[in-house]
């Protein structure tokens, strides 16, 4: 007996098929979600660790110290004149004030921790504090931000070098593609890890967006041989051939015709290089060459791990953080591969 509505895939868009198929995939979707969840954490890291308040009264004024950071920050005008255009608002005197769930920045220091003891998860900081008394939450809440920024922005890089040259190599072919393909052979031979360790090594102020710059600018040859085996495939069907015959510009082509059909492949390598960018920084962070000391991440708080042996919990709950979100992006990036796969169409 055949259902309502159930056609077997016939007559069904392939975006839909996608759709349906990737939602079959339970792993695949719980992954999906907790992107999510991690990413609305990511941008409201502010509003939920901070050591200044949400809201507050002072001297009968309400006033929102975060949102007047915003405001300064996109060059608006000042929200509060006088006394409150410069003042410290973590000291402020206030009349009542609603405070963030985590009342702890990333870089601020808690004086009264001494002991190891006292630097242990608690009712105070409840997942603990690093050798100098920075909240491990706090740190890991904000540290979500570059998580996922470096994934994006590294992959985002490789994603427009590596669809640019894969899309001239399998189009163009002839020694378009011979030089291209040797170019993409040579980048292949580079130790990615250790370059990047070099580079970053070299230069004296190191910051995030060069690791997120080299990260994207030595991880496109997967893209590109993805994309050029699809091109290579796709150039020499019908519907190319007849594009042709109209008259059709290659720049239409390329971009309407052959793109569109050939993206499938690299959307699952894209989620695989994602989590890949995230263990890189990670790594580079661990082992000293990452972001600067005042800018906190995940592999910065398990860096402090190294010199505080007894300290167990700077090394589980990033660890923890960077296998759970790295084991995402890679069910994410299977269940991708499975949900394209034509053969399940039928």
């Amino acid at each position: 007996m055949v259902k309502e509505g159930d056609n077997g895939g016939l007559g069904e868009s392939y975006g839909a098929f996608v759709k349906r198929q990737f939602k079959k995939n339970r792993m695949g979707l719980w992954s999906l979600y907790f992107v999510l969840v991690m990413s609305v954490i990511a941008l409201m890291a502010d509003f939920l660790a901070n050591d200044k308040p949400l809201m507050a009264q002072y001297k009968g004024e309400v006033v929102l110290p975060i949102f007047r950071e915003y405001s300064t920050q996109l060059g608006l005008m000042e929200w509060y004149k006088g006394e409150l255009s410069n003042c410290d608002w973590r000291t402020l005197g206030y009349d009542w004030a609603v405070r963030a769930p985590v009342g702890y920045s990333p870089q601020a220091a808690d004086g009264s921790i001494i002991s190891l003891d006292e630097r242990r998860p608690s009712s105070k900081h409840w997942l603990g504090t690093d050798d100098i008394g920075r909240d491990v939450l706090a740190g890991l809440i904000h540290g979500s931000r570059y998580a996922l920024a470096i994934g994006l922005v590294a992959m985002g890089i490789s994603l427009c070098i590596g669809i640019v040259l894969g899309l001239i190599a399998g189009y163009f072919g002839g020694w378009v593609d011979t030089f291209i393909s040797r170019l993409i052979e040579l980048v292949i031979t580079f130790p990615t890890f250790f370059l990047i360790i070099t580079i970053v090594a070299m230069v004296q102020a190191g910051s995030i967006w060069l690791i997120m710059a080299m990260i994207g600018l030595t991880g496109w040859t997967g893209i590109a041989r993805f994309v050029r085996g699809e091109v290579l495939r796709i150039r020499s069907l019908d519907f190319v051939s007849a594009a042709q015959a109209l008259g059709y510009s290659t720049s239409r082509i390329i971009f309407r015709h052959v793109l569109p059909n050939a993206l499938a492949p690299v959307l699952v390598s894209a989620a695989f290089g994602i989590a890949g960018a995230i263990l890189t920084e990670s790594a580079l962070s661990f082992l000293g060459f990452g972001v600067p000391p005042t800018v906190v991440t995940w592999g910065s708080v398990l860096f402090k791990a190294r010199s505080s042996v007894n300290a167990w919990w700077l090394a589980v709950f990033p660890g923890m953080l960077i296998f759970m979100t790295v084991s995402a992006y890679n069910l994410i990036g299977d269940a991708l591969r499975d949900a394209t796969d034509p053969r399940l169409r039928h």
